[in-house]
Protein backbone atom coordinates (compact mmCIF):
# COMPACT_ATOMS: atom_id res chain seq x y z
CA UNK A 1 0.00 0.00 0.00
CA UNK A 2 1.53 3.28 -0.77
CA UNK A 3 1.84 5.71 2.00
CA UNK A 4 3.57 9.37 2.25
CA UNK A 5 5.09 11.63 5.65
CA UNK A 6 1.21 13.30 7.23
CA UNK A 7 0.73 16.63 6.07
CA UNK A 8 2.57 18.95 8.56
CA UNK A 9 0.03 20.58 11.24
CA UNK A 10 -0.25 24.18 11.54
CA UNK A 11 0.66 25.34 15.37
CA UNK A 12 -0.99 28.66 16.49
CA UNK A 13 -1.53 29.70 19.83
CA UNK A 14 -5.12 29.24 20.70
CA UNK A 15 -5.76 30.67 23.97
CA UNK A 16 -4.00 30.67 27.90
CA UNK A 17 -5.06 27.45 28.18
CA UNK A 18 -3.67 25.95 25.09
CA UNK A 19 -0.65 23.89 25.31
CA UNK A 20 1.40 24.41 22.49
CA UNK A 21 4.18 22.54 24.04
CA UNK A 22 2.34 19.86 24.24
CA UNK A 23 0.83 19.49 21.20
CA UNK A 24 3.84 20.27 19.40
CA UNK A 25 5.30 16.70 21.39
CA UNK A 26 2.43 15.04 20.62
CA UNK A 27 2.46 15.62 17.08
CA UNK A 28 6.34 14.26 17.17
CA UNK A 29 5.29 10.79 18.56
CA UNK A 30 2.42 10.79 15.98
CA UNK A 31 4.88 11.03 13.00
CA UNK A 32 5.77 7.28 13.90
CA UNK A 33 4.00 4.35 12.29
CA UNK A 34 4.79 0.92 10.26
CA UNK A 35 6.17 3.10 7.42
CA UNK A 36 8.18 5.26 9.52
CA UNK A 37 9.38 3.53 12.45
CA UNK A 38 12.90 5.12 12.27
CA UNK A 39 13.04 9.27 11.90
CA UNK A 40 15.83 11.62 12.25
CA UNK A 41 15.05 15.41 13.58
CA UNK A 42 15.11 16.45 9.65
CA UNK A 43 12.35 13.95 9.20
CA UNK A 44 10.46 15.14 12.19
CA UNK A 45 10.72 18.70 11.45
CA UNK A 46 9.90 18.02 7.79
CA UNK A 47 6.94 16.04 8.53
CA UNK A 48 5.40 18.37 11.72
CA UNK A 49 6.52 21.64 9.84
CA UNK A 50 8.12 22.38 12.96
CA UNK A 51 11.41 23.62 13.05
CA UNK A 52 14.76 21.73 13.80
CA UNK A 53 15.48 23.21 16.82
CA UNK A 54 11.85 22.66 18.27
CA UNK A 55 11.85 19.10 17.01
CA UNK A 56 14.95 18.21 18.18
CA UNK A 57 13.75 19.86 22.12
CA UNK A 58 10.86 17.40 21.51
CA UNK A 59 12.76 14.47 20.84
CA UNK A 60 15.45 14.65 23.16
CA UNK A 61 12.43 15.65 25.67
CA UNK A 62 10.42 11.91 24.98
CA UNK A 63 13.63 10.21 24.77
CA UNK A 64 14.65 11.62 28.87
CA UNK A 65 11.00 10.92 30.11
CA UNK A 66 11.20 7.41 28.37
CA UNK A 67 9.02 7.62 25.37
CA UNK A 68 11.79 7.65 22.96
CA UNK A 69 15.45 6.57 22.30
CA UNK A 70 17.91 6.99 19.72
CA UNK A 71 21.17 6.23 18.62
CA UNK A 72 22.86 9.38 18.08
CA UNK A 73 21.08 9.97 15.04
CA UNK A 74 17.67 7.85 14.39
CA UNK A 75 14.99 8.22 17.01
CA UNK A 76 12.19 5.55 17.84
CA UNK A 77 9.50 4.91 20.23
CA UNK A 78 9.76 2.56 23.66
CA UNK A 79 6.52 0.77 24.54
CA UNK A 80 5.92 3.31 27.13
CA UNK A 81 4.03 4.84 24.09
CA UNK A 82 1.84 2.21 24.57
CA UNK A 83 0.11 3.35 27.56
CA UNK A 84 -1.22 6.85 25.41
CA UNK A 85 -3.19 4.21 23.73
CA UNK A 86 -3.86 2.13 26.70
CA UNK A 87 -5.59 4.80 28.26
CA UNK A 88 -8.10 5.39 26.05
CA UNK A 89 -9.46 1.41 25.42
CA UNK A 90 -9.16 0.66 29.69
CA UNK A 91 -11.01 3.63 29.58
CA UNK A 92 -13.71 3.56 27.21
CA UNK A 93 -16.62 -0.01 27.68
CA UNK A 94 -17.18 0.05 23.63
CA UNK A 95 -14.23 -1.21 22.79
CA UNK A 96 -14.67 -4.70 25.44
CA UNK A 97 -17.87 -4.93 23.78
CA UNK A 98 -17.07 -4.56 20.71
CA UNK A 99 -14.04 -7.31 20.95
CA UNK A 100 -16.75 -9.64 22.34
CA UNK A 101 -18.65 -9.32 19.81
CA UNK A 102 -16.07 -9.21 16.88
CA UNK A 103 -14.47 -12.87 18.66
CA UNK A 104 -18.17 -14.35 18.54
CA UNK A 105 -19.12 -13.35 14.86
CA UNK A 106 -15.68 -14.50 13.65
CA UNK A 107 -15.56 -17.73 15.30
CA UNK A 108 -19.25 -18.53 13.57
CA UNK A 109 -18.53 -17.37 9.76
CA UNK A 110 -14.03 -18.02 9.70
CA UNK A 111 -13.35 -14.26 8.37
CA UNK A 112 -11.68 -11.58 10.37
CA UNK A 113 -14.01 -8.45 11.35
CA UNK A 114 -12.89 -5.36 12.54
CA UNK A 115 -14.27 -2.09 14.19
CA UNK A 116 -13.15 0.92 14.17
CA UNK A 117 -13.71 5.11 15.14
CA UNK A 118 -13.44 7.95 12.56
CA UNK A 119 -10.46 10.54 13.75
CA UNK A 120 -10.86 13.31 11.05
CA UNK A 121 -10.52 11.67 7.68
CA UNK A 122 -8.53 8.37 9.24
CA UNK A 123 -10.25 5.16 10.62
CA UNK A 124 -8.97 4.05 13.80
CA UNK A 125 -9.27 0.53 14.63
CA UNK A 126 -10.35 -0.01 18.02
CA UNK A 127 -10.86 -3.84 18.04
CA UNK A 128 -9.87 -6.92 16.00
CA UNK A 129 -10.81 -10.75 15.48
CA UNK A 130 -8.16 -12.17 13.06
CA UNK A 131 -8.82 -15.46 11.73
CA UNK A 132 -5.94 -15.31 8.64
CA UNK A 133 -3.75 -12.16 7.32
CA UNK A 134 -5.68 -10.92 3.99
CA UNK A 135 -3.64 -7.47 3.95
CA UNK A 136 0.21 -7.08 3.20
CA UNK A 137 0.13 -4.20 5.86
CA UNK A 138 -0.64 -5.93 9.43
CA UNK A 139 -3.30 -4.74 10.84
CA UNK A 140 -4.09 -4.25 15.08
CA UNK A 141 -5.81 -2.27 17.74
CA UNK A 142 -4.31 1.25 16.96
CA UNK A 143 -4.00 0.43 13.49
CA UNK A 144 -4.66 3.77 10.73
CA UNK A 145 -6.54 3.95 7.56
CA UNK A 146 -7.69 6.35 4.84
CA UNK A 147 -11.10 6.48 5.61
CA UNK A 148 -12.28 7.42 2.10
CA UNK A 149 -11.56 4.20 0.39
CA UNK A 150 -12.64 1.43 3.29
CA UNK A 151 -16.03 0.33 4.11
CA UNK A 152 -15.66 0.98 7.47
CA UNK A 153 -14.52 4.62 6.65
CA UNK A 154 -17.40 4.99 4.15
CA UNK A 155 -20.35 4.15 6.40
CA UNK A 156 -18.41 6.67 9.54
CA UNK A 157 -18.53 9.29 7.11
CA UNK A 158 -22.00 8.59 5.56
CA UNK A 159 -23.27 9.23 9.13
CA UNK A 160 -22.25 12.44 9.61
CA UNK A 161 -23.94 15.49 8.51
CA UNK A 162 -23.03 16.19 4.51
CA UNK A 163 -20.85 19.02 4.46
CA UNK A 164 -18.66 17.76 7.48
CA UNK A 165 -18.35 14.68 5.43
CA UNK A 166 -17.77 16.55 2.19
CA UNK A 167 -15.31 18.62 4.40
CA UNK A 168 -13.28 15.62 5.58
CA UNK A 169 -13.16 13.90 2.10
CA UNK A 170 -12.08 17.30 0.17
CA UNK A 171 -9.37 17.62 2.92
CA UNK A 172 -8.31 13.93 2.49
CA UNK A 173 -4.92 13.10 0.37
CA UNK A 174 -7.16 10.95 -2.03
CA UNK A 175 -4.49 8.59 -4.04
CA UNK A 176 -5.11 5.77 -5.78
CA UNK A 177 -3.99 3.14 -3.46
CA UNK A 178 -5.22 0.54 -6.74
CA UNK A 179 -6.59 0.64 -9.95
CA UNK A 180 -9.81 0.87 -8.50
CA UNK A 181 -9.54 3.48 -5.67
CA UNK A 182 -12.25 5.91 -6.17
CA UNK A 183 -10.53 9.30 -5.63
CA UNK A 184 -13.39 11.82 -7.08
CA UNK A 185 -14.91 14.10 -4.20
CA UNK A 186 -18.13 13.67 -5.80
CA UNK A 187 -17.80 9.86 -6.51
CA UNK A 188 -17.07 9.48 -3.43
CA UNK A 189 -19.81 11.60 -1.69
CA UNK A 190 -21.99 9.38 -4.09
CA UNK A 191 -20.82 6.16 -2.44
CA UNK A 192 -21.84 8.04 0.84
CA UNK A 193 -24.95 8.37 0.18
CA UNK A 194 -25.33 5.00 -1.27
CA UNK A 195 -24.09 3.79 2.64
CA UNK A 196 -26.50 5.99 4.26
CA UNK A 197 -29.58 5.03 2.18
CA UNK A 198 -28.38 1.03 2.05
CA UNK A 199 -26.98 1.37 5.48
CA UNK A 200 -23.39 -0.83 4.58
CA UNK A 201 -20.58 -0.15 2.36
CA UNK A 202 -18.86 -2.53 0.77
CA UNK A 203 -14.93 -1.83 -1.04
CA UNK A 204 -14.04 -3.93 -3.79
CA UNK A 205 -10.26 -3.84 -3.99
CA UNK A 206 -9.87 -0.23 -3.58
CA UNK A 207 -7.74 -0.51 -0.34
CA UNK A 208 -5.69 -3.16 -1.62
CA UNK A 209 -5.62 -5.35 -5.06
CA UNK A 210 -7.29 -9.09 -4.00
CA UNK A 211 -9.13 -7.88 -0.79
CA UNK A 212 -13.03 -6.90 -0.30
CA UNK A 213 -15.06 -6.19 2.51
CA UNK A 214 -18.19 -4.90 4.02
CA UNK A 215 -19.37 -2.80 6.78
CA UNK A 216 -22.24 -1.85 8.99
CA UNK A 217 -22.35 1.25 11.42
CA UNK A 218 -22.88 0.47 15.37
CA UNK A 219 -25.30 2.78 16.42
CA UNK A 220 -26.40 3.51 20.05
CA UNK A 221 -30.09 2.77 21.65
CA UNK A 222 -30.74 6.77 20.99
CA UNK A 223 -29.11 6.31 17.28
CA UNK A 224 -25.54 7.98 17.61
CA UNK A 225 -23.23 6.20 15.74
CA UNK A 226 -20.26 5.59 17.62
CA UNK A 227 -18.25 2.99 15.39
CA UNK A 228 -18.28 0.58 12.27
CA UNK A 229 -17.83 -2.62 12.20
CA UNK A 230 -16.81 -4.72 9.14
CA UNK A 231 -15.84 -8.00 7.87
CA UNK A 232 -12.37 -8.40 5.31
CA UNK A 233 -12.39 -11.28 3.07
CA UNK A 234 -10.31 -12.09 -0.16
CA UNK A 235 -12.43 -10.87 -3.44
CA UNK A 236 -11.32 -14.17 -5.24
CA UNK A 237 -13.64 -16.23 -2.91
CA UNK A 238 -16.30 -13.35 -1.72
CA UNK A 239 -16.83 -10.98 -4.48
CA UNK A 240 -18.83 -7.75 -3.75
CA UNK A 241 -22.33 -9.62 -4.22
CA UNK A 242 -21.52 -12.71 -2.31
CA UNK A 243 -20.28 -10.30 0.55
CA UNK A 244 -23.40 -8.76 0.67
CA UNK A 245 -25.34 -12.58 0.52
CA UNK A 246 -23.22 -13.75 2.94
CA UNK A 247 -22.12 -11.55 5.17
CA UNK A 248 -24.28 -8.38 6.00
CA UNK A 249 -27.32 -10.42 7.61
CA UNK A 250 -24.71 -11.93 9.99
CA UNK A 251 -23.52 -7.97 10.67
CA UNK A 252 -26.57 -6.67 10.64
CA UNK A 253 -27.78 -9.18 13.65
CA UNK A 254 -24.52 -8.00 15.75
CA UNK A 255 -25.36 -4.75 14.89
CA UNK A 256 -28.73 -4.65 16.17
CA UNK A 257 -27.47 -6.56 19.59
CA UNK A 258 -24.81 -4.27 20.16
CA UNK A 259 -27.70 -0.88 19.98
CA UNK A 260 -29.29 -2.97 22.35
CA UNK A 261 -26.32 -2.30 24.93
CA UNK A 262 -24.78 0.61 24.39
Amino acid sequence: MPSSDPPAVPFRQIDRDHMLGLEKGLACIACFDGTHPRLTIADVARMTGLTRATARRCLITLVRIGYAETDGRFFTLTPRVLKLGYAYLAATPLTAVLQSALERLSETIGESSSASILDGGEIVYVARAATKRIMSVGLAVGARLPAYCTSMGRVLLAALPEAEARALVEAADRRALTARTVTGVEAIMARLARARAEGHAVIDQELEIGLTSIAVPVADRAGRVLAAINIGTQAARFPPAALVREFLPRLQSVQADLARVL
